[in-house]
């Protein structure tokens, strides 16, 4: 992205600066421990991405916020067929796309710096990630309904005058 592009997305996100706040989740496979719910007390939108694994978890999360939610390969029933395989939208001024493999995202969508495209959202991996390429945050958030060894975690992000600003947050309870 050039200069003049990034200096108008700053300009974009200074409208937001700390007013919104996302909850980003993915790979829940049917278990939501109360402290993400904790977590996510504060946040305008909650994005899903994907391994859902029942509509209990999207229920419990749209009492906190409005919900974006995708299917996940594990995902069967009445999730695989009401829910989408990607979903976009805006928070504020934030655009955002979520898949749940980042490989099928990218197959469909090459540049998103060029669609305009802030915030990538994807999970499967079961592993926390950050990237910037191009001016474009792309997050996975691991996964919330992982089970003893691996972490639990979830993200939040936040919009501040220099934009998005993510934080992967470990889940320390037990549901």
């Amino acid at each position: 992205m050039n200069e003049a592009g990034q200096e108008a997305k700053k300009d974009r996100w200074r409208d937001c600066a700390g007013r919104v706040r996302i909850g980003v989740i993915s790979d829940t496979h049917g278990r939501l421990d109360p402290e993400i719910v904790e977590r996510f007390a504060d946040v305008d939108h909650i994005i899903h991405a994907g391994d859902v694994g029942s509509p209990y978890v999207l229920q419990q999360l749209s009492r906190v916020a409005r919900v974006t939610a995708v299917a996940g390969n594990t995902d069967a029933g009445s999730l695989a067929s009401e829910l989408p395989h990607e979903a976009s939208g805006a928070i504020g001024e934030i655009r955002f796309i979520v898949c749940h493999d980042k490989r099928h995202l990218l197959q469909r969508h090459v540049d998103p710096a060029r669609e305009g495209i802030d915030l990538v959202v994807t999970g499967h991996t079961h592993r926390a990630f950050v990237d910037w390429v191009d001016g474009v945050l792309y997050l996975d958030p691991g996964a919330a309904g992982a089970s003893p060894p691996r972490r639990r975690t979830v993200a939040i992000v936040e919009v501040d005058r220099d934009g998005l600003d993510p934080h992967i947050v470990e889940v320390d309870g037990r549901d």
